[in-house]
């Protein structure tokens, strides 16, 4: 046996592969690109994107617990208190102080029972806020039993906190509800809507009015608390605090004892009064009745009776002064004798015979007195409000030169009150309205039914108010607002460019209506010399025919401060009877606080003569 192997074997064995060739080089190159390549994302993450990381860890250990900002007061244009804030008590949920799972516990049936709220409202809550959210209210404006009762089981709801928090507050109630509006949590939808803009959960927000209108000064900008948390998301610490910075106070042209005096004056009818400065615009008052109470909307949920007061078939929450458009009856006759002056077709000295009735293509169309009052010029005409004088007007001057003055005086189109959304445009009726509507051409007809605002025509209480406003201030065109601060007459009006001689004729009808006319009942001593117009509107509720009574009025004569315009809604009364008492009784109230002993006040015996008088009755 011998021990030594073959030479072809033992060349085989000691045959070498690795460390040949290219591998080492591969082997240092690749070892080389690694070392390069980390060290490269190691500079990158630490120089390049090093103050970005550092933020979102110190966001992970330090959260922010946002704290409510105070919304702005709100003053009449005398600093008297329209709208403030009460501070009752809540109670809040906090998160990220547990786990998902714990808060079942948290949330069960002892708060659930206390707060009279069902666990999965709870649960639904905390589900939008977001499980690592911080604090998260759950009832607001606690009363006393419930404070106790947390109080008393504070052992078993660790970590329900209560905090006062700032609520909004009406002092004078329904008084003001259409001019405020009202605030209100946010709605699911609101809050998606609203987000990028800071909005939170919880967040409450100007719903309609002025609250709505002015909604970013109003709001103020929310601070808070940066609270340190540990690994599991628990709070350790408080490292500092940004305080909230309260919304903006506003002053508001409204005069508050012009407004209680029209919410007097409707005396629970449906309708509206609306009082404006004629120089500027500037709303005084504005009631609209059926009104409601916005201060049931700061109540932590509301009760059947509440609900019941804002719903029904009256509509409380319908600011009927710029949400509702009626036919402006005879108070158009302003818009109608402009027109005729203004188209050079008639002149001041212009004398008409008016008639018990005109016939025009086969129709009559009669006079309200149905007997006329014989020959009238442009002022005897206002003053006894003449519908056959116009109807000559009307069917002279044309449709499109009636239409083109309409529109002039501000109808057809928004008045750009702040209440934007809440405002209609009304409708004026021109040839492509009626084929569009009804199919068929203008017609001469039409222009007569225009002529003493019947017809198609319908138009804004607020938009009559300016109107009425023309020829109160010289032939200016005033947009209505609601905001005192920085207020200039200049800013807030446009000329019609109407001739002088067309400003005297009107102030002179109007001045009459009131001296001899259908608006005597404005013809007293407790206020100084005013000028006017009635209206009456056919109109039917269901199948009873129940007109709208219009009356518009500016006092003094001679140098205008204020334009009151009542509207009284299927009152079946006309606006001489009905209507102008209650601008009566707020050109009083206006007259006699700003001019103390100036004017005579009322005894009660003559003013229900003067309600009373044949005069008053008149249908216009």
């Amino acid at each position: 046996m011998t021990l030594l192997q073959p030479p072809q074997l033992a060349r085989k064995k000691d045959t070498r592969t690795v460390g040949r060739g290219f591998q080492p080089l591969f082997l240092i190159i690749f070892t080389l690109l690694m070392t390069t390549a980390i060290g490269g994302r190691l500079v990158y993450l630490q120089i390049v994107e090093g103050d970005k990381l550092r933020e979102r860890a110190q966001a992970n250990r330090i959260r922010t617990i946002p704290k409510q900002p105070e919304r702005g007061n709100i003053f009449d244009r005398n600093g008297k208190l329209l709208a403030t804030t009460r501070y009752p008590r809540s109670v809040y949920l906090w998160p990220m102080a547990h786990t998902k799972p714990s808060w079942q516990e948290v949330v069960g049936p002892r708060l659930s029972q206390i707060l009279n709220i069902p666990v999965e409202e709870m649960e639904k809550k905390l589900e939008e806020a977001g499980y690592n959210s911080s604090l998260v209210r759950m009832a607001r404006d606690l009363n006393e039993a419930e404070i106790t009762a947390l109080k008393e089981y504070a052992n078993e709801l660790k970590d329900v906190e209560i905090h006062t928090e700032a609520v909004r507050y009406y002092p004078h109630g329904k008084e003001l509800a259409h001019v405020l509006g009202y605030t209100r949590e946010l709605t699911p939808k609101q809050l998606k809507q609203k987000k990028q803009e800071g909005y939170r959960l919880g967040d409450v927000i100007g719903q309609m009015g002025v609250e709505k209108g002015y909604e970013k000064l109003l709001r103020g900008e929310w601070g808070g608390q940066q609270v340190e948390v540990d690994g599991k998301g628990r709070p350790i610490r408080v490292l500092g605090e940004k305080q909230a910075t309260a919304g903006n106070d506003i002053r508001l042209t409204i005069d508050l004892n012009v407004q209680k005096a029209a919410e007097k004056a409707l005396n629970g009818r449906n309708g509206v009064i609306v009082a404006l400065d004629p120089n500027n615009g500037g709303v005084l008052g504005m009631v609209s009745h059926p009104t409601f109470d916005p201060n049931i909307f700061s109540k932590r949920r509301l009760s059947t009776k509440d609900w019941q007061s804002v719903q029904g078939e009256n509509h409380p929450l319908l600011n009927r002064a710029v949400s509702s458009a009626y036919p402006p009856a005879s108070t158009f006759k302003i818009v109608t004798a402009s027109a005729g002056l203004e188209s050079g077709k008639f002149s001041p000295n212009t004398v008409l015979q008016t008639y018990g009735s005109l016939t025009v293509g086969g129709v009559t169309f009669g006079e309200w007195n149905h007997s006329g009052f014989g020959p009238l010029g442009f002022a005897g005409a206002l003053a006894w409000s003449s519908d056959t004088f116009f109807y000559q007007v009307g069917r002279r001057v044309g449709g499109p030169t009636l239409i083109e003055w309409t529109r002039k005086y501000g109808f057809g189109n928004k008045t750009g009150i702040e209440f934007a959304n809440e405002e209609t445009k009304g409708n004026v009726p021109d040839e492509a309205w009626k084929q569009r509507v009804w199919k068929m051409p203008w017609t001469v007809g039409d222009s007569i039914n225009m002529s003493i605002g019947q017809g198609a025509l319908q138009t804004t209480p607020l938009q009559v108010a300016v109107m009425f406003s023309v020829p109160a201030n010289g032939g200016y065109r005033v947009q209505p607002h609601l905001l005192k601060d920085h207020e200039q007459a200049k800013s807030w009006r446009e000329s019609l460019n109407m001739k002088p001689s067309t400003i005297k004729v009107l102030r002179d009808g109007l001045r009459k209506v009131v001296s001899e006319g259908t608006g005597k009942a404005l013809n007293v001593p407790t206020i100084p010399p005013a000028s006017g117009k009635s209206g009456t509107a056919e109109a039917w509720k269901g199948r009873v025919k129940a007109n709208h009574a219009w009356f518009g009025a500016y006092a003094p004569a001679d140098k205008p401060e204020i334009v009151v315009v009542g509207f009284a809604e299927h009152s079946g009364g006309g606006g001489g009877s009905v209507s102008a008492p209650m601008v009566l009784q707020v050109m009083e109230e206006y007259f006699q606080k700003k001019y103390p002993g100036k004017y005579q006040k009322p005894s009660t015996e003559g003013s229900e003569s003067k309600t009373q008088s044949p005069t008053s009755r008149r249908r216009n």
